[in-house]
């Protein structure tokens, strides 16, 4: 698949852009409720909640049956997996977030197929606790290493579906390039009940990835492992300050630009 640069940054769309705080201003402040609000400083975002540590393979559990909760998809499946918890164990301001909303975002954000929902509600969930500079790392984090994961691995001990599947690696974030290859590769019809069974299963392995980096978050313990290989190549001409500064993005380049890694200086 071969596409220009223009066509590809088009495809991505902006779907993303600006949901998750502006989403959430009916919520309690920190000042309403017992959450910690950091020093405030000119320039910077607003209070967070605060953060807890939480078990990943129950959150796994919790974001594959959230998939299928009344089909609210990959979206709600992570965040409520995150959000409902705390909020059963810690009460408010938790327990009074309306997780329902982030049903919008399942299959790409209404069947668009552009980022993965799973990876939505995660970075959602994310953008609660943390200031740019602190969360955008773990999205990184969280994102690249979807690129690269052979998925599904996550299976719950009583499947909906108890079936053996295919996995696959995406080498994109995007809920398109995501199924189309897993699709192609198991034979199953995007609009089969298999293919709704990896997605779950893929809910279920992005919820624990995302608490694995959000308890060494909170433990001190984070460092984001860095960009792919083709993006740290691609960065090195295409960036503020360099040659060619027409670049937006942190995905993998390969991807739908495989025709630009030879004779292309």
């Amino acid at each position: 698949m071969n596409i220009s640069r223009r066509e590809a940054m088009a495809a991505i769309g902006t779907s993303f852009l600006g949901f998750a705080l502006g989403s959430v201003s009916g919520c309690k402040t920190p000042h309403e409720t017992n959450t910690v609000t950091p020093p405030a400083a000119a320039g910077t975002d607003p209070a967070f909640w605060t953060p807890h540590k939480l078990d990943p393979d129950e959150t796994a559990l919790r974001a594959y049956n959230g998939f299928y909760n009344n089909n609210y998809g990959c979206c709600y499946g992570v965040f409520s997996s995150v959000i409902g918890q705390m909020g059963e164990k810690y009460g408010e301001p938790y327990s009074s977030f309306p997780s329902f909303m982030m049903k919008f975002g399942y299959s790409g954000v209404s069947n668009w197929g552009t980022l993965c929902g799973s990876l939505m509600g995660a970075a959602a969930m994310y953008a609660l606790f943390y200031v740019r500079t602190d969360r955008d790392p773990m999205i990184d984090e969280l994102f690249t290493w979807y690129e690269k994961a052979s998925l599904p691995e996550y299976k719950p001990e009583t499947p909906k579906l108890d079936v053996s599947l295919e996995q696959t690696l995406a080498d994109s974030v995007l809920c398109h390039v995501s199924v189309s290859k897993w699709c192609y590769k198991s034979g199953h019809e995007m609009s089969s009940k298999e293919r709704s069974e990896r997605c779950a299963r893929v809910t279920g392995d992005v919820a624990k990835k995302a608490v694995e980096i959000l308890n060494a978050k909170i433990d001190g313990q984070f460092r984001f492992a860095g960009y792919s290989e083709s993006v740290k190549y691609c960065g090195e001409c295409h960036g503020k300050g360099k040659v060619s500064d027409i670049s937006k993005s942190k995905m993998e380049c390969a991807e739908c630009h495989d025709d630009k890694f030879e004779n292309h200086h």
